[in-house]
């Protein structure tokens, strides 16, 4: 639920419920932006719109790329939460499925997502930004995988490649249903790529913190040309004791 909607329970019907001061706060600064343009939009200017002061932007926001971003944090410490809950689903099931709690968020409000994505790709200050966080999402999972595969002797290297492979997935997915203007059916998308990354990465049967599989008894035997198939039976048998 978002603070928007929690101040509006207990309205009246028909009244409208007032937006809160976050929320309002990003409103300005998205009707600014797309006016003015990111770089030449100031706080003081947000807050103005805003009508609040500019210590109420701070409260909320650290930095004029903060607010267009103001849904990662919660989303972030939602998949750390979710992933730290005690689980026996399969690992990268389970990172997959930490992934689609941020698809949740973009999909409850397309328009402002794709609003969003028009305003980052323009701005190269802002790309930067969603870099460094989308690479702490791929931080989160890959410490959640390194703990799920604590038994193995390649889980960091496994980890690393999952967790960038599941926010490559979900990225792939995620742009492509922003550059249709978030017409098409993004769950389905985002299915097929996660998909794709569960069939790469899971091993049928494989169990969270399993190490390395013992390796099969090779016997090998040697024996002149024409022995007679019984008895290379019957070396076989008296070396593995069947």
């Amino acid at each position: 639920m978002t603070e928007a909607q929690g101040q509006g329970e207990g309205v009246a019907d028909g009244a409208v419920a007032k937006p809160s001061m976050r929320d309002a706060l990003i409103s300005a600064a998205f009707e600014l932006f797309v006016e003015r343009g990111f770089e030449q939009t100031t706080i003081d200017d947000i807050v103005r719109l805003a009508g609040v002061g500019r210590r109420s932007f701070f409260r909320y926001f650290p930095s004029k790329e903060d607010v267009v971003f103001p849904d990662h944090e919660q989303c972030l410490a939602e998949m750390t939460a979710f992933l730290e809950e005690a689980s026996e689903e399969e690992p990268v099931k389970r990172a997959c499925d930490a992934a689609r709690l941020v698809l949740r968020v973009y999909a409850a409000a397309p328009s402002f997502s794709v609003q969003r994505y028009r305003l980052t790709k323009s701005v190269p200050g802002l790309r930067t930004h969603e870099l460094a966080v989308v690479r702490r999402y791929e931080r989160t999972l890959s410490e959640y995988l390194q703990r799920r595969f604590a038994g193995r002797p390649d889980r960091g290297l496994r980890a690393e490649t999952i967790a960038a492979s599941v926010v490559a997935a979900h990225n792939h997915a995620l742009r492509s249903w922003l550059r249709s203007g978030g017409s098409e059916d993004v769950s389905a998308r985002m299915d097929h790529a996660l998909g794709f990354v569960q069939q790469s990465w899971s091993s049928p049967g494989e169990e969270a913190g399993e190490g390395e599989r013992e390796p099969e008894d090779v016997v090998v035997v040697i024996t002149k040309r024409g022995t007679p198939m019984w008895r290379v039976v019957q070396e076989i048998e008296s070396r593995t004791g069947g």
